[in-house]
């Protein structure tokens, strides 16, 4: 079996992959610093949290399940007990990104991130409906990048995310950076930024004397048939009034060069901000 050194196995993020390596063919020792972690560990999946030398005594890969703005340091702590060839795993681009992994031309540096499950998809069971972030329930797809190492590695690496964000259906590869492009550039700064403003124009007309409820259901309701639209999931075509409204919208809400946010210059600012 593959060992695979666990660090932050009993966070948020690292508590998903250690319950989706269960019964998997990796050999997962778990590494977790809080308190509150290891017993997280211990009472939920029955498992003992190990030193970092205990892990990585013999283990093929690490996986950096810890916070961006922690990378930097754990690894740091770490690069000085793990053997060349070894496989690094990170869960965002951000950290890579920056330069946050150490120099070492003998590891290996795989990325991998989820998409999330999708708005439109085939869930039929109630608990992968609400599974929205995915890895439990829901299926979705994912991006992984081989950022430095042999190019053998990536079927391992992709294997290993096969199986942190199970169940998955499709699996791409980019480079990471593109993957910066789609976070924190697509996700995050467009997509996010977007439907906070959605949310304060909700606010705004409850403001002006629509009921809430209305103007929620009103406007998700709208977000599903116009996206199926926008996005090809079903045939159909906007109305005059629609375009209209969309061709006077657009300058009004959006800076002529908002797509500048996609220069590298703007997405090395953003993870920078980020790390």
């Amino acid at each position: 079996m593959t060992k695979i050194a666990l660090f932050g196995a009993g966070g948020k993020m690292g508590y998903r992959l250690a319950t989706n390596f269960l019964g998997s063919r990796f050999s997962i020792s778990h590494v977790e610093v809080s308190e509150a972690g290891c017993e997280r560990l211990k009472t939920g999946l029955g498992v003992e949290a190990v030193s970092a030398d205990v892990a990585l005594d013999g283990a093929e890969v690490v996986i950096l399940a810890v916070p961006d703005t922690h990378i930097g340091k754990v690894m740091e702590s770490i690069e000085s007990k793990i053997k060349a060839g070894t496989m690094v795993v990170a869960l965002d681009a951000a950290a890579p990104f920056a330069g946050h992994l150490s120099d070492r031309p003998d590891l290996t540096y795989f990325i991998t991130h989820p998409c999330h499950p999708p708005i439109f998809n085939d869930e039929t069971e109630m608990d992968a409906k609400q599974d929205y972030f995915g890895g439990v329930k829901a299926k979705q797809h994912i991006v992984s990048a081989l950022m430095q190492g042999p190019e053998s590695d990536y079927a391992k690496g992709e294997e290993i995310a096969q199986v942190i964000w199970a169940p998955v259906m499709r699996s791409h590869r980019v480079t990471v950076e593109q993957m910066a492009l789609l976070e924190p550039g697509l996700s995050e700064t467009v997509c996010a930024s977007l439907l906070s403003v959605m949310k304060e124009a909700i606010d705004e007309v409850v403001a002006r004397g629509v009921d809430e409820q209305a103007a929620t259901d009103f406007l998700l309701g709208h977000m599903n048939v116009l996206g199926a639209v926008i996005f090809g999931q079903t045939e159909g075509v906007f109305s005059d009034a629609c375009n209209k409204a969309i061709e006077f919208g657009k300058p009004v809400l959006m800076r002529d060069d908002w797509k500048r946010v996609f220069e590298t210059d703007e997405i090395t600012a953003s993870i920078k901000r980020i790390t």
